[in-house]
């Protein structure tokens, strides 16, 4: 049997921190502590020069359960759909209206943090409903 690794999760952007930080909000992600010799990560961006600055964000479960997120700065912008994308499981296990008032709760928590709201899916007999959302960057992701 093959010997399953850790991974992590690696988002190209513009801003890393913007996105990392919103991801951080979503999951309950932390970010890296400052480097040994700082007392903040802002205090080690301005030690670094410009085009230093800002080329990467990581944010961790601080349980340790979930994946390493990594967010890398690229030049280049989004230009079409993602071929992968999240699903943020606020409603495991829920169904019907239960369900709809667990997935619209967490799209008005969202919101203020810089989400757009895509189309909701409703339930049809086979998949449960679940709503299309993008982060601040238009990377898709679903609340399931």
């Amino acid at each position: 049997m093959a010997k399953i690794h850790h991974f992590q999760v690696t988002f190209d952007c513009a801003d890393p921190e913007r996105v990392g930080r919103f991801w951080c909000e979503v999951l309950g992600y932390v970010a890296p502590e400052p480097p040994e010799g700082f007392d903040s990560c802002d205090a080690y961006s301005a030690s670094l020069p410009a085009a230093e600055r800002n080329t990467w964000f990581a944010a961790s479960d601080p349980t340790g359960a979930g994946p390493r997120m990594y967010f890398q700065r690229v030049p280049e912008g989004k230009v079409a759909k993602n071929r992968l994308h999240l699903d943020v499981r606020v409603g495991a296990g829920l169904v019907g209206e239960e369900r709809l008032a667990v997935l619209e709760a967490e799209c008005a928590r969202l919101l203020p943090l810089g989400a757009e709201r895509g189309q909701l899916l409703l339930a049809d007999g086979e998949n449960e409903s679940c709503l299309n959302m993008q982060d601040v960057e238009g990377n898709e992701f679903c609340l399931d």
